[in-house]
């Protein structure tokens, strides 16, 4: 009956329906490709791309790629994070779907790397993950290993722990009411980077008498009751909880970096700052407001990169000079305010479709990486004469790496992704049926009105006036 129903519709009606997804499709295609271009970035990097082409080693002191798909999709994570809990005004939702998005293609693609590779071919998981199990798997957990003095237990999950903290603070800022003033705190940030970057050193909680083995308990408690109380669907509860991750975020950020403290600051500087870019075409913020935050954050990277980006900064940001941190930082606002130029535009549906598994792109590369490395020394594959080197075998060594990339992305979305997103909506429904329903974030008791923020390109459903949940709250690759 259904079907039929649906067959009678009007023609206008389904005229309508069409080009309403057709422009939300449109709308959110310039954040798909901007996260597929990071994700590809990131992969191509750590493949080793300089390499393969002319003059490679000499782009790298110059240009980061590695750190250019980081930044970017740090931006687009401050643009689209932040616009997806003030749409709702539901921290219930907000962090169960962040949970189910981040941790089950985590984990499987950590279990994968280690039942697929041989141990000496395994260059994906650190080796303290096998020398400290309790302490990796204590830090590693939380996502906030980079930040309690802990190795990654994946090299390429430093960045989910500033995207973790980055949740923390702007759930504080939302309970507090203060979720507005994204570019004051963005300016804050940046300024802290250019005065203390070279003044304050990273890791002082761990200098200070405090062990590793105690910070990760007391993160690890804090941790605990602070989600607990975010999904309670208690007002008052749900107040503490986010105010609680909060001043841990804080805390860690400015106490326990791994990296150096300049980028540590620039990052949630720029997280924020994506924010910004939000609220000027939303018409939250004047435009000529956000456009000197953004312009201060801006120059505040790229000096900060030619200030403190030297030394023992080096290997703490993983770049070989403070040109290749800079250019990199700029090429992100370069590429993310020509999005924006273009976003109005249709995007190839080829690089919206990368935007969608990116971040399977993100935690597979690295065992792409580690399995043709593996296969590369098998004599047979090369009928046991060496690898050649030509310009051919470079092309189709690249396009061999991309493909199998893409491929293993793609089942990773659609095996594990897609299913666990879905488990995520049944689980918060079954959790607002035993707290209640939903409850104000804020903790006011009042209902979030509608207009605190406009839906970013969020898809109507079919015969709703509705919008759709939107998917498009990126995580951003590792280095």
């Amino acid at each position: 009956m259904r079907r039929i129903e649906l067959s009678r519709a009007p023609r206008g009606a389904r005229t309508r329906r069409h080009s309403k997804a057709e422009s939300a499709q449109t709308r959110l295609g310039w954040l798909d490709a901007l996260r597929g271009l990071a994700a590809l970035a990131v992969a191509l990097h750590h493949f080793g791309l300089r390499f393969f082409i002319p003059h490679g080693t000499a782009l790298t002191h110059h240009f980061d790629l590695g750190l250019f798909g980081v930044m970017l999709f740090f931006l687009v994570s401050g643009y689209i994070v932040p616009a997806s809990l003030e749409r709702r005004g539901d921290m219930q939702a907000f962090w169960v779907g962040r949970v189910f998005r981040i941790y089950p293609a985590l984990i499987v693609g950590f279990v994968a790397a280690l039942v697929i590779l041989p141990s000496g071919h395994n260059q994906m998981i650190d080796r303290a993950v096998f020398e400290h199990p309790l302490l990796s798997l204590g830090a590693n957990g939380l996502l906030l290993q980079d930040l309690l003095g802990v190795p990654n237990a994946i090299s390429i999950m430093w960045s989910l722990t500033y995207e973790m903290v980055f949740y923390y603070l702007v759930s504080a800022l939302f309970v507090l009411r203060k979720h507005r003033q994204s570019g004051p705190i963005a300016v804050g940030f940046a300024t802290c980077a250019v005065l203390l970057g070279g003044v304050l050193t990273p890791a002082n909680l761990a200098r200070q008498g405090l062990s590793t083995e105690n910070l990760i308990l007391a993160a690890g408690l804090v941790v605990a009751m602070g989600l607990f109380c975010a999904i309670s669907g208690n007002p008052q509860l749900t107040r503490t909880g986010a105010l609680l991750l909060g001043v841990l975020g804080l805390v860690l950020a400015f106490g326990s970096s791994r990296s150096a403290m300049f980028e540590t600051m620039m990052i949630f500087a720029t997280m924020f700052a994506g924010t910004v870019v939000y609220r000027a075409e939303h018409g939250q913020i004047d435009r000529i407001q956000a456009f000197a935050y953004c312009a201060f954050v801006f120059l505040a990277g790229v000096l900060g990169g030619r200030m403190y980006n030297h030394g023992d900064a080096l290997w703490r940001t993983w770049t070989t000079s403070w040109m290749a941190w800079s250019f990199a930082y700029a090429g992100a606002w370069i590429m993310l305010v020509l999005g924006m130029a273009l976003r109005k535009r249709r995007f190839p549906k080829a690089l919206t479709w990368l935007g969608t598994v990116s971040y399977s792109v993100y935690l597979l590369h690295w065992l792409v990486i580690d399995g043709m490395d593996w296969l590369h020394g098998m004599p047979w594959l090369f009928l046991g004469t060496p690898a050649p080197t030509s310009t051919r075998f470079a092309i189709l060594f690249t396009l061999t790496f991309l493909a199998a990339t893409l491929v293993a992305a793609y089942l990773m979305y659609r095996l594990v992704e897609v299913p666990f997103q879905k488990l995520g909506r049944r689980f918060l429904t079954w959790l607002k049926q035993h707290t209640g329903g939903p409850a104000d974030a804020r903790g006011t008791g009042t209902p979030v009105p509608a207009q605190v923020a406009p839906a970013v390109g969020a898809p109507v459903a079919p015969g709703s006036a509705t919008p759709a949940p939107v998917t498009l709250d990126p995580v951003p690759p590792g280095r």
